[in-house]
């Protein structure tokens, strides 16, 4: 981007921006460009269409070209903003928390459908990083409450501060500690989960966005199904009679999952959920 005098206007920079997003191997280069500008001048992306030929202020143009520098270096968008959209809510998100996905609000609508025939549910979120799935859960159930664990502590100060904004801090506790040793003891009608679940040796072939995400919210050991075993193996200690595990899988992962169940003496498959591609993305466990 040039530095001169020149002035830069809303939409002679998101063409120049284009570009330069798709030289560097950027997906989505127009619509990060539009996002990236929109957040910088603090408005909706329907603003940057009807003022075309609006020129930015120096301040500005400063601002949205660190961005852009950021996103050429494959810096995800959600870091560069701090914000990501997850169930119509806003989440704020960092480096220490994996970036909420489309693909998890399919966990979330599965839980939200089973949780609205129990009084007053109790749900637990494990591995909640920057707590999209218990917060979403208990701001669309406000009869829910509920808890959720995280290893890292990092990750659990994005997430209360989350719960705070979108006003269900009253009704989570937050835990810090692996899976299930923090609630020891107490009992669950759902236990939620999007483990991680990318084998170890598959983490470098990532794209350069998803390997600059902590990889303690992406490797699920040697197979990616860790998480899965030690759910599994565990989780029935936690829930009460008619409760529920209900956790997001990767790509290819529904038999070996499903194979996990139904070994166990403890659950069974009770419902396979595709993703919009058709692919299989969440796996409803019930109790035997």
């Amino acid at each position: 981007m040039e530095t001169t005098k020149a002035t830069w206007t809303i939409g002679g920079i998101l063409t120049w921006t284009k570009q330069y997003f798709s030289e560097k191997g950027v997906d989505n280069p127009r619509l990060d460009a539009e996002v990236l500008l929109s957040h910088i001048l603090g408005k909706d992306r329907i603003h940057l269409y009807v003022n075309f030929d609006q020129p930015l202020q120096p301040t500005e143009l400063t601002a949205f070209r660190a961005a852009v520098k950021q996103r050429a270096m494959r810096l995800p968008v959600a870091y560069i903003t701090g914000c990501k959209e997850f169930m119509g809510l806003d989440f704020s998100v960092s480096p220490a928390v994996l970036i909420p996905r489309p693909d998890t609000e399919f966990l979330v609508e599965a839980a939200l459908d089973r949780l609205e025939k129990i009084n007053k549910p109790i749900v637990l979120d494990i591995g909640t990083g920057s707590g999209a799935i218990i917060i979403s859960v208990l701001a669309k159930n406000p009869s829910a409450c509920g808890a959720a664990v995280d290893i890292s502590k990092s990750a659990l100060a994005v997430a209360a501060n989350n719960a705070q904004h979108n006003g269900v801090a009253d009704r989570v506790v937050f835990y810090q500690g692996d899976l299930f040793s923090p609630v020891h003891g107490q009992l669950f009608d759902a236990i939620l989960s999007n483990p991680p679940y990318i084998p170890n040796e598959d983490i470098l072939q990532l794209e350069p966005e998803v390997q600059r995400e902590p990889k303690l919210a992406l490797a699920g050991g040697r197979d990616g199904l860790d998480y899965y075993r030690r759910i599994i193996n565990q989780g029935r200690q936690f829930l009460k009679p008619g409760g529920f595990i209900a956790v997001e899988i990767g790509i290819g992962q529904a038999e070996a999952v499903t194979q996990l169940a139904e070994k166990s003496e403890g659950f069974k498959v009770a419902e396979l959920i595709k993703d919009y591609a058709g692919i299989d993305r969440v796996v409803v466990l019930e109790q035997r």
